[in-house]
């Protein structure tokens, strides 16, 4: 995973144009933990443009901490590979508009959602990037949440709320 996800994880420009720019959820990163790190390569490109959202590292280390033995030994090394080789996105003031804006509409439709589905949400609403995502019904019909589900190709791709 280190040397994909670093490739993965810089800035460059396609022979097709401009980069796709994903943020993984957290349920990518656990199947890659699980099933092996090559199906990673159906979710991302060389070229693209790879985070994660800061609240899936919390995400990642309950997992460590609730492990116990060789599994919590694989699964620490996991998370320290992602953190030291992704981007990781800040909850920071554009994320916290994001946020309010989507607990609204997800209040205003009566459709409740995971209190860290939306925050991933917001982290990519805020930053313009597209949710990777094993379980699309969690960010499906968020206003301005690009979501691809896990095995999608980039033209498979749907824009929630639109």
């Amino acid at each position: 995973m280190g040397s994909r996800v670093a490739r993965a994880a810089r800035w460059r420009r396609t022979r097709h144009g401009l980069l796709a720019r994903l943020i993984l959820d957290t349920t990518v990163l656990v199947d890659a933990e699980r099933d092996g790190l090559a199906m990673l390569d159906e979710l991302i490109d060389d070229e693209d443009d790879v985070a994660i959202a800061a609240i899936s590292v919390a995400e990642l280390t309950v997992g460590v901490d609730l492990a116990d033995g060789k599994r919590r030994d694989r699964r620490k090394a996991f998370v320290a590979v992602v953190i030291d080789t992704v981007s990781i996105e800040a909850y920071d003031l554009h994320v916290a508009r994001a946020h309010g804006a989507l607990l609204a509409h997800s209040r205003r439709s009566g459709r409740p959602r995971g209190a860290h589905d939306l925050i991933i949400a917001a982290t990519a609403r805020a930053r313009n990037r597209e949710v990777v995502s094993a379980d699309v019904a969690g960010f499906a019909e968020l206003p301005e949440v690009a979501v691809r589900e896990r095995g999608d190709s980039a033209s498979g791709t749907e824009e929630s709320g639109h």
